[in-house]
């Protein structure tokens, strides 16, 4: 089993056809101040697999912030059928909505394993400029 491709986007569907369709990929955000949430954010999957692939496979999705901290996690698990007769691979497009918590400027990634075995990464960028701190004013001082 291995992942064709993953990325973030706004919005991904299957036509009534099995075809994946996929609306506004994203690779960046621009957020003007923390914490923020990027809500109903798309984590779209597709994966192929084989007939040795057949059973059940635990997934784990891991959110992690530029410092390496896990902001969330999310566990689940792939059914996979043997392929229709006369087909080699399965097709298996995986659609996630999440909300996307952000904590600090830059490089946010989404760590997909299966089976206990990292199979891909993804990166969003997050831009932008933090609020400045506030400084308490001193005796006597007006706040800036």
């Amino acid at each position: 089993m291995h992942v064709s491709f993953a990325l973030f986007a706004d919005a991904a569907n299957l036509s009534q056809e099995g075809k994946l369709n996929i609306l506004g990929i994203f690779d960046a955000l621009h957020v003007t101040q923390f914490p923020a949430l990027h809500p109903r954010a798309t984590f779209v999957l597709r994966m192929k697999a084989s007939t040795r692939d057949a059973g059940t496979h635990p997934m784990l999705l891991r959110w992690i912030n530029p410092r390496g901290v896990e902001l969330w996690h999310s566990e689940a698990q792939l059914d996979i059928g043997a392929p229709a007769p006369g087909q080699q691979e399965i097709d298996m497009p995986i659609i996630v909505q999440l909300d996307l918590p952000l904590d600090m400027l830059g490089e946010f990634t989404m760590r997909v394993s299966i089976d206990g075995r990292e199979a891909t990464v993804s990166s969003l960028h997050v831009r932008g400029t933090p609020p400045a701190p506030v400084v308490p004013a001193g005796p006597g001082q007006l706040p800036a």
